[in-house]
């Protein structure tokens, strides 16, 4: 079971243990905000499981521009479209393959469509003789990572029962 921990502000801090949460409430440096119906029982009490606490005091979060490159986030920057060809992309590549030392950088991974993808392998762009279409660079703004939050992927069950109503 996880908790959902609020600054002070109310804005989302991160996901701990309920556990974590139980602690930090009873020590008196967080507050319940909402609980979960499956208690937590002790030998000598019983606590309810927190699923939201409230930071009693403000944490300075410092402002931290990089974040991770995710399959999701690559073909979102890209547009779904290829970096080679420019059709559809539904997979991503790596410019400098992973066998000669790339890494999973924003300067290194870009939106590719399976035939291109199939056909570089790993291979460099030199060899090939092939140019990207855009320099891939890393996305800015926050919205990128409030937006990677925000929208978890759809279950299937969920998905089928749209498509059929």
């Amino acid at each position: 079971m996880r908790t959902l921990v609020l600054n002070a502000g109310y804005e989302p801090l991160a996901v701990v243990t309920f556990r974590r949460a139980l602690v930090l409430v009873l020590t008196g440096k967080a507050s319940v905000v909402a609980e979960d119906d499956d208690p937590v029982v002790g030998p000598a009490e019983v606590f309810g499981r927190p699923s939201v606490i409230l930071l009693n005091r403000y944490v300075k979060v410092p402002y931290r521009q990089d974040f991770a490159a995710t399959r999701r986030g690559v073909l979102r920057r890209d547009n779904h479209l290829c970096a080679y060809c420019g059709k559809a992309a539904s997979t991503i590549d790596h410019v400098m393959p992973r066998s000669r030392g790339g890494g999973d950088t924003w300067e290194n991974l870009v939106a590719c469509c399976l035939r291109c993808n199939n056909a570089k392998g790993n291979r460099t762009l030199a060899s090939l003789g092939w140019s990207l279409r855009v320099v891939p660079r890393p996305p800015r703004g926050p919205q990128w990572q409030i937006r990677e939050l925000e929208r978890p992927a759809p279950q299937w069950s969920e998905f089928l029962a749209e498509t059929a109503a």
